[in-house]
């Protein structure tokens, strides 16, 4: 959609339509549009930049997960935290069983680890903060099941203690979180099963009702889950070699850490529909600007 050939003011009752179009909207300005050309627009792109032809690609070789992401992110507004979990979690699900993703597990084989039995979670108490690390430094502290059970773990025991007054969460190593181990994508044989445990056994859920604050510190390769969860925390700290991206449509999925809650709190949907749909990263000035983040470390 160009919107510089715009000319008539969209009506209440198109953008109401618009959150069904069962199709991504791209909009490529010249300059900034009006709010309500701008509502009906999944992502807006300057004239010229680039980073259209690699969403173009990215939606044409994987058009159910990409509409599936801007369909969910087009009604973020009206939902409540514990009803997007719902919402993305069922969509996840939906796509582990679709073309897309069986493609993308077919031509990737799950290899083991060998001696990967470690803790995946560190607990330590400084005060009255509670200190939770991320210990899996050798695979850049990759998300997998171990480790999504510790941490709901930690973060339960920190929400029900009222001696704890802050929580701070870290990565070991020179990553904070590098997304969801690969290994574990689609090993599940039943994908609505697994939606369920995802909903029980949620990180984003608990984070979400922390009331204490809450702090991440996050460095290095910050991919999916690894910045899905940092957003649900009350403030994120980069470091300056922070790369945040959201690859999951190269899968034929969307974000399921809760991504699609979180990222539209801090940057808008439009922010986040243009991670997700181009994959590309980006750096901890941008996430700053954009209010991803709320420091960058000297």
């Amino acid at each position: 959609m160009d919107l510089s050939e715009a000319s008539q003011t969209p009506s209440e009752e198109a953008i109401e339509r618009f959150t069904g179009l069962p199709f991504a909207v791209v909009g490529v300005v010249r300059a900034e549009p009006a709010r309500r050309w701008a509502q009906l627009c999944d992502v807006l792109i300057a004239e010229g930049d680039p980073v259209l032809e690699t969403i173009t690609a990215n939606v044409e070789a994987h058009p159910i997960a990409a509409t599936t992401l801007v369909l969910l992110l087009r009604g973020h507004a009206r939902r409540t935290v514990e009803d997007g979990l719902v919402a993305e979690s069922s969509a996840y699900s939906v796509l582990q069983s679709g073309p897309e993703f069986e493609s993308w597990r077919a031509a990737r084989p799950v290899t083991k680890a060998e001696g990967d039995e470690a803790p995946r979670v560190r607990v330590e108490r400084h005060g009255d903060t509670l200190a939770v690390t991320l210990t899996r430094s050798q695979r850049l502290n990759a998300l997998d099941a171990r480790m999504r059970d510790e941490l709901v773990e930690a973060l339960t025991v920190a929400a029900a203690d009222p001696s704890i007054t802050g929580v701070e969460l870290r990565g070991e190593g020179r990553a904070f979180c590098s997304g969801r181990d690969l290994n574990e994508f689609g090993t599940r044989s039943d994908p609505a099963s697994a939606h369920l445990i995802r909903l029980e056994r949620s990180v984003a859920r608990v984070l979400a009702r922390l009331a204490q604050p809450t702090t991440t510190y996050i460095q290095g390769t910050t991919f999916g889950s690894g910045i899905e969860l940092a957003a649900f925390t009350h403030s994120v700290i980069a470091a300056p070699d922070t790369q945040i991206a959201l690859p999951e449509i190269g899968l034929g999925l969307v974000p399921g850490a809760g991504g699609t809650v979180s990222l539209p709190r801090r940057i808008g949907r439009q922010r986040t529909a243009w991670l997700g749909l181009s994959g590309r990263p980006i750096d901890a000035e941008t996430a700053l600007a954009w209010g991803l983040v709320d420091a960058v470390q000297a």
